[in-house]
């Protein structure tokens, strides 16, 4: 299988942490959405783009699993990855790392929807002629 991935380092802040001293589980899905951002800029489409064409992606669906967690100061890093080429519908998947291990992994699920109408709809024809570039698929 050809996969698009992108890898996102990210510092665990004070914040971030319960009285436990972990990071809080819900922050995975603000990590998710860090990897996500970082990967539509490094795929060369970044979200504002999609925005500049009347176009957004709201989660409508997200699943994660914990394995262990992080810890204040921690640096994290973020596999983010496409395994289909976009349609309507679409999933990006996760994989969260503290050093070598996953500590945690997840995905989430996007419509694009076009914001003149406010409708679901196909991706910008440009959007998936550069996911086809980078599958390397004609």
């Amino acid at each position: 299988m050809i996969v698009i991935e992108t890898f996102t380092e990210i510092r665990i802040l004070y914040a971030h942490t319960d009285k436990m001293g972990v990071v809080n589980n819900v922050r995975y899905f603000e990590y998710f959405e860090a990897g996500r951002n970082d990967f539509l800029r490094k795929l060369g489409y970044p979200y504002t783009e999609l925005e500049k064409k009347n176009y957004g992606l709201p989660v409508i669906e997200a699943f994660s699993k914990f394995y262990s967690g992080a810890k204040y100061d921690d640096i994290i890093t973020v596999n983010t990855f496409l395994e289909n080429i976009p349609t309507v519908r679409f999933r990006i998947n996760y994989k969260v790392f503290l050093s070598e291990k996953i500590i945690a992994e997840g995905y989430t699920v996007h419509s694009f929807v076009n914001f003149q109408k406010m409708k679901a709809s196909k991706p910008p024809e440009d959007f998936i002629k550069l996911i086809r570039e980078k599958l390397l698929i004609k």
